[in-house]
């Protein structure tokens, strides 16, 4: 992703920024000498970030925090992974992503603050589970919770459309990173020595290595030229037998040729297993024709440089 002007320097104010992007995205902001603004449940001081106090529960928010903001990006959303998806837990993930972008641009009409660019994370939920379909940016919303939630989310954001802004959203694979994500709890079994495919193991699992991520991010404030829905995934998928095959590998751990069933998972997570369950074959094309190199294409030189440390 090409940018077009490195030195214009952004007030950019960050939601959701405890979370497993939030935190690497700021430091790479702040070495570019972009000013940096956070909207946080809880004060707490980031060395040269300012931090304002928003609650999503009331629909508070410090109308200060977008003083002279002219970007926006927005990660806020509790946990689909975190815990078990009772009726409340549902609601809950729907909420914290619907309700937060409702309270942002309540105070955006009210501050008529200058914000030229809104960023916002979705998933790749929004697909629903399609086998071997592949799927791209225009692809039909699918069904299932997951989507149902990428939805709402969504069209909560398109409403930011009314400033006249530029609106990007990412649809967001599954981030490899070292620490924190849904990496760990994927290597856990297979560390154990009890890796096996899950489900069938034909699922397609889009995934896409944190630092091509930030780099995402990061092309989406600096080129004016970005625009509209991206699929935010590696080029190359795999299937759920392939990811537990090239991970054992790497963690130098064998893969025992029987599957954990789907009935079982289901037992264990709950509904929640259509995390693991669903398939995404989503395509990279849009994003690969706007000049954007993956620094890490494949699973196998990822996960290197992931177990390399």
């Amino acid at each position: 992703m090409p940018t077009t002007d490195h030195n214009s320097k952004n007030n950019i104010l960050i939601t959701g920024a405890s979370g497993l992007i939030g935190p690497k995205l700021i430091r790479n902001l702040l070495e570019k000498g972009h000013s940096v603004s956070i909207l946080s449940r809880k004060p707490h001081k980031i060395k040269g970030v300012k931090v304002f106090k928003w609650d999503i529960d009331s629909q508070t928010i410090d109308n200060e925090s977008l003083n002279g903001i002219d970007t926006i990006i927005h990660l806020a959303g509790a946990g689909i992974a975190d815990e078990r998806w009772t009726k409340a837990r549902k609601q809950l993930i729907i909420d914290s992503r619907v309700l937060s972008t409702q309270l942002l641009y309540r105070a955006i009409e009210e501050t008529k603050a200058p914000v030229k660019t809104i960023i916002s994370a979705s998933a790749v939920g929004f697909y629903g589970d399609r086998a071997d379909e592949i799927l791209t940016e225009s692809s039909t919303k699918g069904t299932g919770f997951l989507a149902d939630c990428c939805q709402q989310w969504e069209s909560a954001v398109e409403d930011g459309l009314k400033f006249g802004v530029r609106l990007v959203k990412f649809r967001i694979g599954l981030v490899l990173a070292k620490q924190g994500g849904a990496l760990a709890k994927l290597e856990t079994p297979v560390s154990l020595f009890l890796g096996a495919p899950l489900g069938s193991g034909k699922q397609w699992m889009p995934w896409i290595h944190i630092t091509d991520l930030l780099a995402l991010f990061e092309g989406a404030i600096e080129n004016p030229n970005i625009e509209g829905t991206f699929n935010a995934c590696s080029p190359i998928p795999v299937t759920n037998f392939e990811f537990t095959k090239i991970l054992a590998k790497t963690l130098f751990r064998p893969v025992w040729p029987i599957k954990v069933p789907e009935f079982v998972l289901k037992a264990v997570l709950g509904e929640m297993s259509q995390v693991i369950l669903i398939s995404n074959r989503t395509s990279s094309q849009k994003l690969l024709n706007t000049g954007f190199k993956f620094r890490y294409a494949g699973l196998d030189e990822a996960l290197k440089e992931i177990y390399s440390h």
